[in-house]
């Protein structure tokens, strides 16, 4: 099972997690909801940060899809994990 996997040197794991919805919702990320609207994105990023230890998990509600971000940078929406294009 392949997952979104974080770099931590050029992506915040926030903009991962818009970009999984965008693929999900089949939206340009511009058009989307703000992100802050469901979680806040710079505590999800100061969460996540890198050198961070332990597995950690966040789970929130995003437009009627449950959203799952994992400590790995792994992305999950409704379950599904989503691959970086």
């Amino acid at each position: 099972m392949s997952g979104t996997t974080l770099d931590y040197h050029n992506d915040s794991l926030s903009l991962s997690v818009i970009e999984a919805l965008a693929d999900e919702l089949e939206a340009d990320p511009v058009d989307l909801e703000p992100l802050y609207h469901a979680v806040d994105p710079e505590a999800l990023d100061q969460l996540f940060q890198r050198g961070s230890t332990g597995e950690a998990r966040v789970t929130f509600t995003y437009e009627a899809h449950e959203v799952e971000v994992r400590s790995d940078g792994t992305v999950l929406i409704d379950g599904a994990v989503h691959d970086r294009s």
